[in-house]
């Protein structure tokens, strides 16, 4: 199957299992309102103990207001250890319930075996029949699948911890070793390290998304799926990066195309009595934006896991071939003369 059709099959069976789109969003919000939970605690705590501007303290996204909580709580050692223990059994548990989401999510475009729908007329009739959402079929994909994708979770939140932790202590140190010398910190030294973590995590991400899909198709392990990620990667490394670069791509135009319509949007909001009807606005448009990236994403899982499911057919008819021919004879020795 070429890349066209694989994309075109991607976004058709993510369309017609809508109200997994839906799912995904409605945990993804969740997780963020829990986290903003301990960080709006903690900026209350803040403003009443250190006589911070409680609208300061809260300004910017959730890792804005992080560092500017970390930062102002330093003199509170106390404090600070109480805040990021909270941040972190937070962000523990939402990170769990979107690993037990997300096999619920892989298991139903699993099921989604319609025929070559890509190829066909695009009709409400053909989404139809890619359609296999069902609460039964999803809960029993969460139920199938939340061990080995806890632990495939746990092990990619270990790997952040390693490369955020690598990452302060490479900065500390360069900036002390400036300090020393009396040097003046370069931005490439801040902006070099910054870009490699980014393409770093970029694809840990990527390796993270084939494994889940290796443990769901193959019914194997962690470490299993691991290999035969690499196994499958080998053999299509083309296809695999051309569906990697174009949706990203994507990604980075909706990204794009949402913070445009963001800025314009807020400049109104500064319009006196006009800026209270924007707030509607501004809500429909996070919503829209949350479900577009989520359909951007179940696209990208749906191209994967089809063109991952031909391989392994390919890779099992060649097992099968090579157990039906048997062993190769040995070598008959030469007839004396």
């Amino acid at each position: 199957m070429d890349l066209k059709h694989l994309l075109k099959r991607g976004a058709l069976v993510a369309a017609a299992n809508w109200p997994v789109i839906a799912i995904q969003f409605v945990a993804e919000t969740t997780f963020q309102v829990l986290l903003a939970v301990p960080l709006v605690g903690a900026a209350i705590l803040v403003a009443i103990l250190l006589g911070a501007d409680l609208a300061d303290v809260l300004q910017g996204g959730l890792r804005g207001m992080f560092r500017t909580i970390a930062s102002a709580l330093m003199s509170e050692p106390v404090a600070l250890v109480s805040f990021i223990t909270a941040f972190c059994l937070v962000l523990f548990g939402g990170s769990c319930l979107m690993f037990v989401v997300k096999g619920g999510t892989v298991d139903v475009l699993q099921a989604a075996d319609a025929g070559p729908i890509e190829r066909e007329p695009l009709t409400l009739e053909t989404l139809r029949s890619a359609s296999t959402f069902s609460l039964q079929r999803f809960t029993a994909g969460c139920a199938r699948l939340y061990r080995p994708y806890l632990r495939l979770g746990i092990g990619l939140m270990t790997i952040y911890g390693l490369s955020l932790a690598a990452y302060v202590a490479f900065l500390v140190f360069g900036y002390r070793s400036a300090d020393e010398r009396g040097r003046l910190v370069d931005w490439a030294f801040i902006a070099g390290p910054a870009i490699l973590l980014v393409a770093w995590i970029t694809v840990v991400n990527f390796l993270y998304l084939l494994t889940q899909l290796a443990v769901a198709v193959d019914r194997v392990g962690v470490a299993e799926g691991l290999r035969r990620v690499a196994e499958f990667i080998r053999a299509q490394f083309r296809t695999v990066a051309s569906i990697f670069l174009i949706v990203a791509g994507l990604v980075l135009a909706a990204t794009l195309v949402s913070a445009l319509a963001w800025s314009g949007v807020g400049l109104i909001a500064f319009v006196p009595l006009v800026g209270l009807a924007v707030f509607p606005l501004q809500v429909l448009a996070l919503v829209v934006r949350g479900l577009v990236f989520q359909y951007l994403g179940l696209t990208a899982l749906g191209a994967y896991l089809t063109l991952y499911s031909a391989h392994r057919s390919k890779r099992d008819a060649i097992i099968a071939l090579s157990s039906e021919m048997g062993p190769r004879p040995a070598a008959s020795r030469a007839l004396p003369s």
